[in-house]
């Protein structure tokens, strides 16, 4: 008897109907999948497959994480493709299939989900929203996208979008399925086959504009270029008319800066001051059109969500700032946000957090009255299942971030500066700066009157051994109490 199945709600009724089959022991073979109605087979019902005696063997973890995404797949082979190897997996009794790479099978999958992954990467990297109003009752501004992905994967990218533009209302559309978020609710909505979305032309224009100041000729690798964003997006981007003119005229522009450029010679500046101000100069130019260098910490952070310095901005969910009062006696650096401060918009809360103001509690500080903040403005991670575990930022990333600090450091002007890790030192004290070698009061006035440098609290966390962990603890509120004598 040959079965034939329709999927029409996606991976969660096909992991029903492929239960269904596994108990009645229906071999690959036997099942066509996606065969509409009125083919030659008509559906065959649940109820009509008629289960044996036995229990199929368990799935693999590592199969239903692979099963999750391939169902997002455009593929119409898909569905047979994963009964095919769920089958193999489980009455086929080849438990370790998805070890052999060279397998056909397994390898078609693969192949799926990387093709995925990457059409995830291009719809984080090239939806465009339009504003089209202002919610009357809200007051918030209102915006739509239309995007063209190879596969189905609005359902895998819609938090990414949510957790990044959560102050505004918008709905991104595709043709096989769309996501609508409101300020308070996230919901997946089937896609439409064409869309003729509201246009902002003053929103395009200035898009248009800011890529043309930040176009860069003597950097032009034209196929790299085309690599990571394919002309298939283009019309869906307002600054791709663009291109074509800026690559013809790339070649004459990198000879006109070498011919006529002035690199006067730039005298030494004694001036603590005088240096960081050109610093935060110098990020304003880079990051926003406005200069503003000079200006109070409100500002420095409304121009720090749209910094582009270094690529920690494509994985990130937001620029992490400094808080507390601009006039803190005490300034804290801490070395990059964590996964629970990249989601929260705020430096040191997560487990490190939480011991580091419990430790700031016996060393007789009150983090209310200190300004804590981060050398580096971005969460750096590598995903490990479904966890985001840090990773140590580079340096051309920790100079990218380095303005940043810095700007907030002239702002603040403490009495006491502490640097908590490795990044932080080497950001602020030493490029070659040996934390363990060096730690506790470091001769930097130019900095601060007191400036002490000591592990991070995430260090704490890592050392397993009890007595060695309660010592390090206690050597760390030795080192934050310098900051009361």
């Amino acid at each position: 008897m040959m079965i034939s199945l329709t999927i029409r709600e996606g991976y969660e009724e096909w992991r029903q109907k492929a239960r269904v089959l596994l108990r009645a022991r229906i071999e690959p073979a036997e099942v066509l999948w996606d065969v509409e109605r009125e083919g030659l087979f008509t559906e065959t019902g649940e109820d009509e497959i008629q289960p044996v005696l036995g229990t199929p063997p368990g799935v693999p973890k590592e199969f239903l994480r692979l099963s999750r995404t391939v169902a997002h797949h455009s593929s119409e082979e898909r569905w047979g493709l994963l009964y095919r190897v769920l089958w193999r997996l489980t009455w086929g009794k080849e438990k370790s299939l998805l070890a052999r790479r060279t397998d056909k099978d397994v390898d078609r999958l693969e192949r799926m989900a990387k093709e995925i992954s990457r059409d995830i990467h291009k719809m984080h990297a090239f939806v465009r929203f339009q504003k089209v109003g202002v919610d009357q009752k809200t007051g918030r501004e209102q915006f739509v996208s239309w995007f063209e992905p190879d596969h189905r994967i609005m359902p895998l990218t819609a938090d990414f979008f949510r957790k990044r533009f959560a102050g505004m209302n918008w709905s991104i559309f595709t043709p096989t399925g769309s996501a609508h978020w409101d300020g308070s609710n996230l919901k997946l909505a089937p896609g439409v086959p064409r869309m003729e979305a509201p246009t902002d032309i003053e929103l395009e224009d200035l898009w248009r504009t800011y890529y043309q100041s930040i176009f860069n000729p003597a950097r032009l690798k034209v196929k790299a270029m085309q690599a990571e964003m394919p002309k298939k997006y283009w019309k869906n981007l307002p600054e791709a008319e663009l291109i074509s003119k800026l690559i013809r005229e790339g070649k004459d522009r990198v000879g006109g800066m070498m011919e006529t450029e002035e690199r006067p010679a730039r005298p030494l500046q004694n001036s603590y001051l005088t240096r960081l101000e050109q610093m935060s100069a110098k990020a304003a130019e880079t990051i926003h059109p406005s200069d503003f260098s000079g200006q109070d910490l409100t500002r420095l952070r409304e121009a720090a969500l749209h910094c582009r310095a270094c690529k920690l901005h494509e994985m990130a969910t937001q620029t992490v700032f400094g808080e507390g009062p601009a006039d803190a006696t005490v300034m804290i650096v801490g070395e990059q946000p964590g996964d629970q401060e990249d989601l929260a918009g705020r430096p040191l809360i997560g487990p490190a957090g939480k011991l580091f103001d419990q430790c700031l509690q016996e060393a007789g500080l009150s983090r209310e009255r200190c300004y804590v903040t981060n050398a580096v403005k971005h969460f750096k991670w590598k995903q490990q299942g479904k966890r985001r575990l840090h990773q140590s930022p580079a340096v051309s990333e920790r100079k990218a971030c380095q303005p940043w600090v810095m700007a907030e450091l002239a702002q603040v002007r403490p009495e006491v500066l502490i640097c908590l890790g490795a990044t932080a030192a080497k950001s602020l004290i030493d490029p070659k700066f040996r934390l363990m070698e060096q730690r506790g009061l470091i001769e930097r006035e130019d900095l601060a009157p007191r400036v002490i440098a000591t592990v991070h609290p995430s260090y704490l966390l890592r050392v397993r051994d009890e007595d060695a962990a309660f010592q390090e603890k206690k050597r760390f509120v030795r080192e934050l109490s310098l900051a009361l004598l």
